[in-house]
């Protein structure tokens, strides 16, 4: 299929399409709005139904009734949205109905700003709700991965029925590049557990109420089982240059870019440096970082925010190698030179700095 042009936030609700999702409510912010957006126009067109919400916590209950029928279903926001939502998602975990929830994220606390930030970490990834319960979550750095995570995280909603978050920095989901989609879309029947509104249908019933403790005690031990699962199976990561990289940058959405380029000029600079993106936040993919530690001496995490998923590495590494973090907050973004700075200070620091730089053919092929 030929390539199309296309902002990351309207690549997305185009996949969710293509991927069954019949299913959208949500309220529109900024930088975000342009999934609804896009919503509105293409859902009707495949028999759909859009409907803009009265608020973020209108349109997350939205989605529980949708999801208790067996529709794909999805809904999106930033920062101050998604904590509206929370109570909701946090119901939807427990009755264990899958849906998708894409967060583009923005500068916070409070209503913050409209700029890119990546403060929503521990939102999405540790539940900002009650109980023992986890949001699968993914974290594309293109536009690219916006279409080919949206797609996963609706397979994996399904697989685990839970809800997953599609987590993007707002220069992901704002930036157009050349993405390719599916050449074909699917539509998966209606699961046995949903509520049709039958007579075939009538003995299901979804809840996550459970007042005898131990049935409670058995429901939350169901789905921590799930979640080992999940962690067993799903955690995903890039590894680019780590096999004999003495530093291993991290970062995750469009820090992940950044870091390859800024990775690609420290080994035109005789450094042996190498990139560890994560993928899935959640589950963690410490296994990676594990394998990187074998060969690598130090770790450097570089966030848009004031350090969240710095906390998920030093427990992934569990003391055996250094990490160093590196973070802009408000709103800004690292930039290719201040990290690289970073990066020569730490290497300076570790003796494996090489003074004499070598031709830099291989930063400039990347670039």
């Amino acid at each position: 299929m030929s390539k199309q042009l296309i902002k990351g936030n309207e690549a997305l609700a185009k996949s969710a399409i293509l991927a069954g999702c019949r299913a959208f409510y949500g309220y529109p912010i900024t930088p975000a709005s342009e999934i609804t957006e896009a919503a509105a126009l293409y859902m009707p067109r495949v028999g759909g139904v859009f409907l803009q919400a009265e608020s973020e916590v209108a349109a997350i209950n939205m989605l529980y009734g949708a999801s208790s029928a067996g529709i794909r279903c999805m809904t999106a926001s930033s920062g101050p949205g998604i904590s509206l939502m929370q109570e909701g998602i946090r119901y939807m975990a427990g009755a264990e109905l899958p849906c998708v929830v894409a967060d583009i994220t923005r500068g916070g606390p409070g209503l913050g700003n409209i700029a890119a930030e990546q403060s929503d970490y521990h939102q999405v990834v540790k539940g900002g709700g009650n109980g023992n319960y986890r949001t699968l979550v993914v974290a594309p750095y293109s536009a690219q991965e916006m279409v080919d995570l949206t797609g996963l995280a609706f397979e994996l909603a399904d697989r685990y029925r839970n809800p997953v978050f599609v987590v993007a920095d707002g220069f992901v989901g704002q930036m157009m590049e050349p993405v390719e989609f599916p050449e074909s879309a699917i539509l998966p029947p209606a699961p046995d557990w949903a509520v049709l509104g039958n007579a075939a249908t009538r003995a299901n019933f979804i809840s996550s109420l459970h007042m005898d403790p131990h049935h409670l005690e058995a429901h939350n031990n169901k789905l921590e089982a799930k979640y080992r699962e999940a962690e067993r199976r799903e955690a995903r990561a890039e590894e680019w240059r780590t096999a004999d990289a003495d530093i291993v940058l991290v970062g995750y959405g469009i820090v992940g870019r950044i870091l390859k380029a800024v990775t690609a000029e420290a080994r035109a600079e005789g450094m042996k440096v190498g990139l560890l993106r994560p993928i899935t936040l959640y589950p963690f993919p410490a296994e990676a970082f594990q394998r990187a530690a074998d060969r690598a001496r130090m770790f450097i995490v570089v966030e848009m925010s004031n350090g969240q998923m710095v906390e998920d590495v030093r427990l992934a590494l569990n003391g055996v190698r250094p990490v160093e973090f590196f973070g802009r907050c408000g709103g800004n973004v690292p930039s290719h030179e201040e990290v690289m700075e970073f990066v020569r200070a730490r290497a300076a620091q570790m003796g494996v700095i090489n003074c004499g730089r070598r031709p830099a053919e291989e930063y400039l092929a990347y670039v």
